[in-house]
């Protein structure tokens, strides 16, 4: 752990008002990253309510509660890790090299680090949204607003990960094929928001 990393909170331990009042903060981060994580978190937390009303209703029920609740987990510390790679990429920058192929190779590799993250984000909000539109679909009706919610909430969390993607990778001036999966990630989740108002629309 670096010492940037060791002065990132963990957010997932602070109040909701504590953290809202760190975003809006003269500070770097948390940010857009974090900001994107929380999202996709409350997306899945949605979910596996929905899913937990959704016993009777759906054979799958137990087993995407299940899923969602794993998601849940693994995407809320990639807010933290989010904020710390941001730092890394700060501190590339203000490093003092010895020459400019040094400080280039630097800042690649810490740019390289930050387009990863948000691409974990996106992978994760991704599979979400197309267990929140599975619900919207065949769940309890009596919940189907609060998965819709779900569905948005992944959607944006996805689309805002991957332009985090997109710029840290041009920045960075290397692509390695994050940029085309990132934009994959996107549509699927744009995929799953026009299928949630459409079963919305059909009062499915």
């Amino acid at each position: 752990m670096s010492p940037k990393d060791a002065i990132v909170p963990d957010y997932l331990g602070l109040p909701l008002g504590r953290f809202l009042d760190l975003v809006a903060s003269r500070e770097p981060a948390p940010g857009g990253g974090a900001s994107a994580a929380v999202a996709v978190a409350l997306a899945a937390a949605l979910s596996s309510m929905s899913a937990r009303f959704s016993t009777d209703h759906l054979v799958e029920a137990p087993a995407l509660i299940k899923r969602t609740e794993q998601l849940r987990s693994e995407v809320m510390p990639l807010a933290r890790a989010d904020a710390a790679a941001y730092g890394r990429v700060l501190d590339a920058y203000g490093i003092p090299h010895n020459d400019d192929k040094e400080g280039r190779g630097r800042i690649r590799e810490a740019l390289s680090e930050a387009a990863s993250v948000p691409l974990f984000i996106a992978e994760i909000g991704a599979e979400v949204a197309g267990i929140a539109v599975r619900l919207v679909e065949e769940g309890n009706p009596n919940l189907r607003g609060d998965a819709v919610a779900a569905v948005e909430l992944a959607g944006a969390g996805v689309r805002a990960a991957a332009k985090l993607v997109e710029l840290n990778v041009s920045a960075g001036g290397a692509d390695d094929g994050r940029l085309a999966r990132a934009s994959e990630l996107a549509v699927e989740a744009a995929t799953a928001q026009r299928a949630a108002e459409s079963a919305g629309a059909r009062g499915v």
